[in-house]
């Protein structure tokens, strides 16, 4: 493999926003009376696109809106709540994405609205440090589809052999390897049961991600 690129997912990954995004459903089911917890919350959507969220929550629970007003509803808290609760970022995820910019050029490819990811990187000085982010408004079909990754390596002019992806999900695993792309996964907490078979590496957390593509990139063949 000839590395010249990182290409991170961003929920999950770089940012413990899970909480966020359970807070923000929560509005959304509060005037119909519907109660998850945290924990089981997470646990099913963790990684599933809002609008395939939208849609089951809207057909189990039989609720009167169309998936794509619940989705509107859902971002529009996510982005009000992060302006006075930014997302944390995960564990060394700052000093992982500077040392990465040094030696990798750099991608965000997330199913997160512009307006969800890009006030993040920005209140922590992150944004600079890519080169190309594709959000979910610069595609037709998100993940698991492959096609925010293939936009990302077009963009960058760079073959699949050329980069790796950093996922937290299943379904951002299939999306990396439907565009051909050498992925490490990274589960977490709502995340670990997931089926990562397909996965190339999986990794304990990003610091571990990042020494295994350093591996990968010194040893070239």
């Amino acid at each position: 493999m000839d590395i010249q690129a990182i290409l991170f997912d961003f929920d999950g990954t770089l940012v413990d926003s899970e909480v966020l995004h359970y807070l923000s459903w929560v509005k959304v089911l509060a005037p119909f009376s519907i109660v998850y917890s945290e924990s089981d919350f997470c646990d099913e959507f963790s990684g599933v696109p809002t609008l395939e969220t939208a849609e089951i929550l809207r057909l189990r629970h039989q609720l009167p809106l169309n998936a794509q007003t619940l989705t509107e509803q859902k971002n529009q808290h996510f982005v009000e709540t992060s302006k006075t609760i930014p997302p944390t970022l995960m564990p060394n995820a700052k000093a992982i994405l500077q040392e990465s910019a040094r030696d990798f050029r750099l991608a965000l490819v997330t199913g997160s609205s512009r307006a969800e990811a890009i006030p993040v990187l920005q209140h922590y000085g992150l944004l600079e440090l890519f080169e190309v982010v594709i959000c979910k408004e610069d595609v037709e079909n998100p993940k698991p589809s492959a096609e925010p990754y293939l936009k990302a390596l077009k963009a960058m002019q760079l073959s699949a052999y050329e980069a790796v992806a950093m996922e937290d999900s299943a379904t951002g695993l299939v999306s990396a390897k439907s565009a051909a792309l050498y992925c490490v996964v990274i589960p977490h907490q709502h995340s670990e049961k997931q089926d990562f078979a397909q996965a190339d590496h999986r990794a304990s957390d990003l610091s571990h991600a990042f020494f295994h593509v350093q591996s990968l990139a010194s040893h070239k063949n």
